[in-house]
């Protein structure tokens, strides 16, 4: 049996062709399903649906043979122990440090400076101020990064942007990209040995769906 696991949203339906390339089609929808666990129309593959902060752990540890996980996902976890084979070119976006308005940004990040930033990602963001020379006091939030600094929480974020409007509809404004964001496949080094004939044709399956789209 190979285990894929999986998040809800737009990660699990831009990764519903990758899964077709591979002759893989789930049996539910995970959005209208309860079930965290999905069977497929192949009775050796079946995915599980978890969180995708939880995605990397789940693969690392053996609890599911491969994954799909943002780039931003893997930055946080470290990757430790994953094989990354392929990145799917899926989910797109950006990882962006945002301001309010008319912040002049420029002159907060001079060296040896110091910036409160809001963040749910904290080791991206450390490393980032890190090689800048800027000292920073992370504050970590779980959503609605953008209300930080306009009640004052923080004076920058740093966060996902796909097209901008929720920044522009609170008067926020991106002005430093970190890093561009897709989602990989990342696959349990071990089961990639003890499964192998299994698990290579969907791998190989998968990487020729990235590549034509």
């Amino acid at each position: 049996m190979i285990t894929l696991a999986l998040s809800k949203g737009r990660i699990f339906e831009e990764t519903l062709p990758l899964l077709a390339a591979a002759g893989i089609v789930p049996n539910e929808n995970p959005e209208s399903s309860r079930k965290l666990i999905i069977g497929t129309n192949r009775d050796d593959v079946r995915l599980i649906i978890i969180r995708a902060t939880d995605v990397p752990t789940y693969v690392q540890h053996g609890a599911a043979d491969m994954g799909v996980a943002g780039k931003d996902v893997l930055m946080e976890h470290g990757g430790d122990g994953l094989y990354q084979p392929i990145d799917l070119n899926i989910a797109k976006c950006r990882m962006m440090v945002a301001t309010p308005v008319g912040f002049d940004y420029e002159a907060a990040v001079r060296r040896g400076s110091r910036l409160r930033v809001a963040t749910k990602y904290t080791k991206t963001a450390r490393l980032h101020f890190a090689a800048k020379g800027v000292h920073i006091d992370l504050i970590k939030l779980y959503g609605s990064m953008e209300l930080a600094p306009l009640v004052g929480l923080s004076d920058i974020i740093v966060d996902l942007v796909s097209t901008g409007s929720t920044l522009k509809a609170n008067n926020l404004v991106a002005v430093e990209t970190i890093c561009e964001i897709s989602s990989r496949l990342v696959v349990n080094q071990a089961s990639l040995k003890l499964k192998h004939d299994m698990m290579q044709p969907i791998i190989e399956a998968f990487k020729g769906a990235a590549l034509s789209s």
